[in-house]
Formats: structure tokens, sequence, C-alpha cells
């Protein structure tokens, strides 16, 4: 709502909109928590809606699919990526798992399946939201200008993913395999439907540590919404890591749009760093 120009309250309201800013709010959270993984199980089969009969003369417009599938098809699709992903017994296997799915739509509109890039036996798996254009092209996660930031990150503190040791390698992957269309952020429906796919990855890689890279692998491994502003640089051991600690921080791309946060990210790599050389993470959860 915004406030009238000559509203005497006007004012104040600027002035506490500017403190919650200045305060690291960037998102609206109700006061009860909500796990949005669970919705798509209880949400009802849309009813079809009436049609009405076309004008006299008029020849009825095509309206393309909607992406959304109806309820029994996402739980189905969720059912089905479950059956393949339990299926993998290696890597390997469960690229190609990937590659044969077919239930999200996501997968129609892309170029490439974006699977990982790195060393699989990395001591730590890096996690980020989706491919974009350039990963889409090039079918692996992070080439484009975040991830020449990722990489120039990663070397600050001695790792690389061309590295074939895993004491220096590392180990990339993306929350969803397909570009969204846009470069939108993967919705809450596709990162239920793959979710498993993304839980065997992290079996089968084995990783000692996870960095999860902004809000929404943070989300999705935490099952809680999250506010990477105020969260980030936090060490949690979330069921869905495994036990393994997860570290929250921002994504490269976040920091290309605010390079005034590049600090906050150098001292959660100083974290990272402090871990991989033994010092136990501080977990908070």
């Amino acid at each position: 709502m915004t406030a009238p120009l000559d509203d005497p309250h006007r004012d104040a309201l600027l002035a506490a909109l500017s403190w919650q800013i200045e305060a690291g709010v960037d998102e609206c959270l109700g006061e009860t928590a909500q796990n949005r993984f669970e919705e798509i199980a209880r949400r009802p089969a849309a009813a079809a809606p009436e049609k009405k009969p076309p004008m006299p003369g008029r020849k009825p417009a095509s309206r393309p699919a909607s992406p959304v599938p109806a309820a029994d098809d996402a739980i189905e699709a969720v059912t089905a990526a479950a059956a393949l992903a339990k299926g993998a017994q290696t890597l390997d296997d469960l690229r190609r798992a990937i590659e044969d799915f077919d239930g999200c739509s996501l997968k129609k509109g892309a170029r490439s399946t974006v699977f990982a890039d790195g060393h699989s036996t990395a001591r730590v798996m890096f996690i980020g939201e989706a491919p974009g254009r350039d990963e889409d092209r090039a079918g692996k996660p992070f080439v484009g200008r975040s991830g020449q930031l990722l990489d120039r990150m990663l070397a600050t503190i001695g790792l690389d993913r061309q590295s074939d040791d895993p004491a220096t390698a590392a180990y990339i992957t993306n929350v969803l395999p397909w570009r969204p269309v846009d470069n939108r952020d993967p919705s809450t429906d596709e990162a239920v439907m793959l979710w498993s796919f993304l839980a065997r990855h992290i079996e089968l890689a084995a990783p000692e540590m996870i960095v999860a890279l902004g809000k929404t692998p943070s989300a999705v491994l935490t099952e809680r919404p999250i506010a990477i502003t105020r969260e980030r640089g936090r060490w949690l051991t979330p069921g869905r890591g495994g036990g393994r600690p997860v570290l929250l921080t921002f994504h490269p791309a976040y920091l290309l749009r605010s390079p005034h946060e590049k600090a906050k990210s150098w001292r959660d790599l100083m974290s990272l760093r402090a871990v991989l050389d033994g010092e136990a993470p501080k977990l908070e959860g």
C-alpha cells in the first residue's frame, strides 16, 4: 500500500521501512512457519473451468498448456522421480535417470540436462539454484558470469573444480537440472518434484560438507523459508543434508548485483577454509 502524499504518517512509515531494509529484511514472512514441500501432496485437483460458448462469428482463441501439472500428475511425477533416483547406484546411473525423466515441464524447454561439474570425490559439494542460459548451452553448472566469480572465490581458499585431488577439488550441482524460463527462481513444485534426484546425488557423491549457494538451495535443504541476508554464514545440520554440515551463503549472481556484500561472502569462505583445515564448524541446528 502506498501512503498518500498528504498522509500525516507518511514520514513515519518511510522511516520504519528504511529501518527494516537496513536491518536486512528482504522478504515478508508470516508468524507461523509453513512446510511448502507438503502442500503438493495435499493439493486437490483443480476443477475444470466452465467453458463459455464462443461469440458468433469469432474463432475460439487457443491457449498454451499450463506448465503447472495437476495434483494427480504432480504426485505421479514425484513418485516416478523417487523410483528412478532410488535405482541409481552410481553418479552415471543418476545422470541417465534424470535424462530419462519426463515428468518436469522444464525439460521440454531446455537444451541440456545440467548435472554437475568438478570432481565427485571433493570434500565439499556446492549446490546452486538452477542453470542459466550459458549453463543450458554448455551443459555444465556455473559457467556464466556467476560461475566465473565462483571460480575466483574458490581459488582464494585453494579450491578448483578442475582439480582431481579431493583435498583441493570442488564439486558443483544445482537444485534443478534444467533451466527455468527467463531464468526465474525454481518453484516449490519443481523443487519438490526433483528433490529425490538431489538427495540421491548427495548420497552418491558423499561429500564431507555442503555449501548452499543462495536462498533456494538453503530453503530446500532446511525445508523452511530462508532470508539469506540474515542467515548466511550459518552452519546447520539439516536432515536433508544427511547429517552433513551445511554452510549457507550468497549466490554469486547476487554478489554481481550487490558487490558491497562480497565482504560477507569472504567471511563465509574463511569459515569454510577453517573447517576444511580441521576446525569444527559452529553448528546452530
